[in-house]
């Protein structure tokens, strides 16, 4: 039986009025949470950046975009956590070719 490993990227917005110390914790929750089904292969903390429109009466967010491999099935349950989680505004993942 061959294992199907497939490459991703997530980028999620933090609330940008938390403080440093949730959003490092914010990131490092998603960073072992992808690392414990897959593997991490790159994390790049955009920062602060003003959003296109404003979400939650928020007009900027903090972005972090993540690049990792994982099994089909893992990306729903990333899902599943980023709408559970206070402090995700927004979050998007994507399958790579």
């Amino acid at each position: 039986m061959v294992k199907v490993i497939n490459k991703y990227e997530t980028i999620f917005i933090i609330n940008p009025n938390l403080s440093e110390e949730e959003i490092a914790g914010l990131v490092e929750k998603f960073k072992s949470l992808i690392a414990s089904a897959g593997e991490v292969e790159n994390v790049d903390e955009w920062g602060k950046r003003k959003l296109a429109y404003p979400i939650n009466k928020l007009n900027e967010g903090y972005y972090v975009l993540i690049e990792f491999s994982a099994d089909p099935g893992f990306p729903q349950e990333i899902e599943r956590i980023f709408k559970i989680t206070d402090g995700v505004i927004k979050y998007l993942i994507v399958k790579k070719e």
